[in-house]
């Protein structure tokens, strides 16, 4: 993660602030640089580093400690973020192109999420409280017309749907439980869900 928001770098930058091209940097500054300032991601392929940390090493001053313990303001990435929903990294990836959570930003190719915004999506799902449910002003009435209305995984079963032509609906619903997390047999009462819901034709 990115603690509280600091300001990160990545290697071509930190490069041409040494002043040599990226090539000579990865081959012969890298691997010692790696083993002072590590990666704020480390089981990402994209290597980002705290700025204050890379400057440091620079400068060949002592490394500063980054801030210890969770903050509102740190970034998460999908697999941080996936971890605080308790769904994949690839699940993630559907909420935020779904608008179950927000888009995020992207810091050098990484897409990130403020900790705040995951917090507040884990304790209000959707149909639960503030940021779920119905729009303020429709009423009360029934709570759902059905158990998963307003679960994002609706639209994941429906574009698996659309697109499995003859494949049997537990072979479907076992692809979708290996992606995204979760059990089958939720997937298969989700591709029923959007088979009863879904207009004919």
């Amino acid at each position: 993660m990115i603690p509280r928001n600091r300001p990160v770098i990545n290697e071509a930058d930190i490069a041409e602030q040494a002043g040599v091209p990226i090539a000579t940097w990865r081959r012969r500054d890298a691997p010692a640089f790696r083993q002072r300032v590590a990666s704020l991601f480390p089981r990402s392929r994209i290597l980002i580093y705290d700025l204050a940390q890379a400057r440091a090493y620079l400068a060949g001053g002592p490394i500063p400690v980054l801030p210890a313990g969770e903050h509102p303001d740190d970034l998460l990435n999908d697999e941080e973020t996936a971890a605080v929903l308790g769904v994949t990294a690839s699940t993630v990836r559907a909420y935020a192109t779904q608008g179950y959570i927000s888009a995020g930003k992207t810091v050098y190719s990484v897409r990130v999420w403020p900790r705040c915004d995951i917090e507040e999506r884990r304790k209000n799902p959707p149909g639960q409280g503030k940021g779920g449910g119905r729009p303020p002003g429709t009423g009360k009435g029934p709570r759902k017309a059905h158990a998963y209305e307003g679960d994002p995984r609706l639209h994941t079963a429906t574009a698996a749907l659309s697109t499995a032509g003859d494949t049997p609906r537990h072979r479907i619903a076992a692809s979708l439980a290996q992606q995204h997390g979760g059990s089958t047999r939720t997937w298969e009462r989700l591709l029923t869900q959007v088979s009863q819901t879904s207009p004919p034709g």
